[in-house]
């Protein structure tokens, strides 16, 4: 693995873990085993690191979602697979999506980190709005209302239920809050 991609992946688990104000290049320094001036080298300021992890985060996600699509045959059996990519980032409780890990942190924010934040949501509720389009028609979904709507109290719960169970370090927390949106899901 290179360096760029090494510091990529400690920035990425430290601030799931502790947020953009709980990590410095001191940290990555010691998690990847260089000096702060090499982190420098490949990313001049904290602002340009954490971009390029927003967007490097971004596409991989719209990667996963894809998957989910390609693997599923009817809009339930998405929707469960949606909830469980946010299910497996909690890691137990330990990290978050990264998204809802950096919006937290906004007002520290640069504006091009901001804007992947805000590109990262846009692609997840145009995912999410086609997938309930799609509940409407293959009825696998129960008491499907208005798409967008739908997407966007879909998107909300999800990364509400992501802080509610860090913050407890307890993914019960989580499977709890989505439990009656998934029982929505026809089996």
């Amino acid at each position: 693995m290179d360096t760029k991609t090494a510091l990529l992946d400690s920035a990425e688990t430290i601030a799931r873990q502790r947020g953009f104000d709980g990590f410095s290049y001191a940290d990555l320094s010691a998690a990847v085993g260089i000096r702060k001036a090499s982190i420098h080298h490949h990313f001049p300021t904290k602002a340009i690191l954490v971009q390029a992890m927003m967007e490097r985060y971004r596409i991989s996600f719209d990667d996963a979602l894809a998957q989910v699509k390609r693997s599923t045959s009817n809009a339930a059996d998405r929707l469960r697979g949606y909830v469980g990519l946010y299910q497996d980032a909690l890691q137990g409780g330990k990290t978050i999506c990264l998204c809802v890990a950096l919006s937290s942190d906004r007002n520290s924010l640069d504006d091009a980190t901001l804007n992947e934040i805000s590109r990262f949501h846009a692609m997840s509720l145009a995912w999410l709005e086609t997938l309930f389009d799609d509940a409407r028609s293959d009825g696998s979904i129960k008491h499907v209302m208005e798409s967008k709507q739908e997407a966007a109290q879909c998107l909300a719960l999800v990364e509400g239920a992501q802080l509610m169970a860090h913050a407890q370090q307890d993914a019960d927390v989580f499977t709890s809050a989505t439990a009656l949106l998934l029982a929505r899901a026809s089996t």
